[in-house]
């Protein structure tokens, strides 16, 4: 079992990465943020199970939470990039002004 969990929190973390690294649009990105956050958490919740830690239950609430804020965050400025008109392409955009 603890193989299983390993392989699969490696993996999200890697495909994430990998879509963080590789793509260029900021909409992928961010996805790519969000299965990173998701491969930790899913990490310490196996842990948190076996060790039966409260601490680390809370904390993953407290992540899953900075997680939600994090995507409101991110999807609001990537709108904002887009109705203005500027590519939403990381590479090309170089700065955010009103």
């Amino acid at each position: 079992m603890t193989m299983a969990v390993w392989g699969t929190t490696l993996f999200l973390f890697g495909a994430g990465l990998a879509m963080v690294i590789a793509r260029r649009q900021l909409i992928a990105m961010l996805l790519g943020l969000e299965l990173m956050i998701s491969a930790v958490n899913i990490a310490i919740v196996y842990h948190a199970g076996l060790f039966s830690d409260a601490e680390a239950l809370a904390a993953v609430l407290l992540i899953l939470a900075v997680a939600a804020a994090e995507a409101v965050v991110g999807l609001s400025l990537i709108l904002k990039v887009y109705q203005s008109g500027r590519p939403v392409d990381s590479a090309r955009l170089q700065e955010l002004h009103g």
